[in-house]
């Protein structure tokens, strides 16, 4: 097997990076451009909405699938496989002469993305090791976080230039160099990964499917719709299929199979407890960043690009801290998780502070850029922890876990703070994703005494070569 770690680690690691940037990109680089498409394409606001739900709910549906996948068929050919399929539907998306057609090349993409995100944890936690696995998880942690961001400025810039003409479609255009690059660099750098899986757990694949589909799509549209009784009756149905698919996949482990869903992972003391902080800390960021561009935009009258590049500082903040906190002595690296999502809230909670009409640059730019490197401090350290304790024969499914888990916080958090935020106003959705942020901290907390009395699953010794 060919080693990821010797002789370029770093060009090896820039292109798993770059195919997750796409992607999470792609959620979000499309806002900006939906009046173009509403106005090029001639469509009604239902059908609009679903341009980028439809890639959300998608891509949330089958994160976990496309993970044991890569168990499947090798990691190597997963992430390639749908690198490929996600260039060749951006090329569809760029190209859709109408909506239908857009939505369903939405769709490939978001499929493709599925295959091809979760391999990249996968492959960074089977062939890094140590201070370079901190270093590798550091940045692929910024590359998750802030692609959301970074896509909406640069939407707002590619909409705004007008290429050749072509209103929105650069958008998803300007993913097939990109992609197609990507491709030919990866083919020679790429690692060959033998699969370790026989078979798909099919029964479990149907189970977390319906139950994700139940879950997801209420979140997307309920609010649009005014929460009718469809979408809490789904509400339940999904989480009652999620209970069964529990049972499911225990059964499937005592028959000595694979399941899709390995909660296994979980079971390390304060593993669980990490996790949690990692879904809180990547809810509230996904919901600070839409209530407060909602704000900026309604209230105060910035433009989509202006607003983007208001985020800046945060994401600033968010690479300064990821990219230098394995540096830090152990001690510091240990409370860094507990005091992240602390600063991230006292930032929310200045935010939520001003007056509704007044954005004082001179006092947002350090407190953003406070608020992004207490993110990351509550991001990626908690996933390095993980991954050293769970150990590279449980990769798949922590990385099952790690890019679903993000998604459906996400969405959930648009839903209910957004929802929070339309009907009471700023300073309330942000007094409540500071609560929400204190809650993840004292998890980080508890795992973090966990860790300290010496009482959790020990660290695996297993070494990869060149790690």
């Amino acid at each position: 097997m060919s080693r990821l770690t010797r002789p370029r680690p770093w060009v090896v690691l820039t292109v798993l990076l770059a195919g997750q940037m796409m992607a999470s990109m792609d959620g979000s680089i499309v806002t900006v451009a939906l009046p173009s498409i509403q106005h090029d394409l001639r469509v009604d606001d239902a059908v609009l909405q679903l341009v980028p739900s439809a890639y959300l709910l998608t891509l949330g549906v089958l994160n976990v699938t496309g993970a044991r996948t890569g168990d499947l068929i090798g990691h190597r050919r997963a992430f390639l496989g749908g690198l490929a399929a996600f260039t060749l539907a951006s090329l569809l998306c760029g190209l859709a002469p109408a909506a239908p057609v857009l939505v369903a090349a939405r769709v490939a993409q978001a499929v493709a993305a599925a295959l091809m995100v979760p391999q990249v944890f996968s492959l960074i936690q089977l062939r890094f090791d140590g201070s370079a696995r901190k270093r590798a998880i550091g940045v692929y942690s910024m590359v998750l976080a802030l692609g959301v961001a970074l896509g909406q400025v640069i939407g707002g810039l590619v909409v705004g230039a007008g290429l050749l003409g072509l209103t929105w479609r650069p958008v998803f255009l300007v993913n097939v160099p990109v992609g197609a690059v990507l491709m030919v660099v990866g083919l020679r750098a790429l690692p060959e990964s033998a699969p370790v899986a026989r078979r798909l757990d099919l029964g479990g694949v149907a189970l977390l499917t319906a139950a994700m589909s139940a879950v997801i799509v209420p979140l997307i549209f309920g609010r649009q719709y005014g929460w009718p009784e469809w979408a809490w009756a789904s509400l339940l149905a999904g989480l009652l299929l999620l209970v069964v698919l529990v049972r499911f996949e225990g059964r499937v482990v005592r028959r000595g199979g694979l399941p899709l869903l390995d909660l296994s992972v979980l079971r390390p003391a304060g593993v669980g407890a990490a996790l949690a902080t990692c879904v809180a800390v990547m809810g509230c960021y996904t919901a600070f960043l839409f209530v407060l561009t909602l704000h900026l935009q309604n209230e105060l009258g910035f433009g989509p690009l202006a607003a983007g590049l208001a985020f800046v500082p945060y994401a600033i903040g968010f690479a300064t801290l990821s990219l230098t906190w394995a540096r830090l002595p152990e001690g510091a690296q240990s409370v860094l998780p507990v005091a992240g999502p602390a600063v991230f809230a006292a930032g929310a909670l200045t935010v939520a502070a001003l007056p509704g009409d007044e954005w004082p640059p001179a006092l947002m730019i350090p407190v953003l850029f406070l608020a992004g490197a207490g993110h990351a401090a509550g991001y990626s350290p908690l996933v390095a922890r993980v991954a050293a304790i769970v150990g590279p024969e449980r990769a798949s499914a922590l990385s099952a876990l790690n890019s679903t888990g993000p998604v459906l916080a996400g969405v959930s958090a648009v839903a209910g703070l957004g929802s929070l935020y339309l009907s009471t106003g700023l300073g309330f959705a942000l007094v409540a994703v500071a609560a929400l942020l204190a809650a993840g901290a004292l998890s980080a907390a508890a795992a973090r005494a966990t860790w300290r009395s010496g009482s959790h699953a020990p660290e695996r010794a297993a070494r990869t070569p060149g790690g």
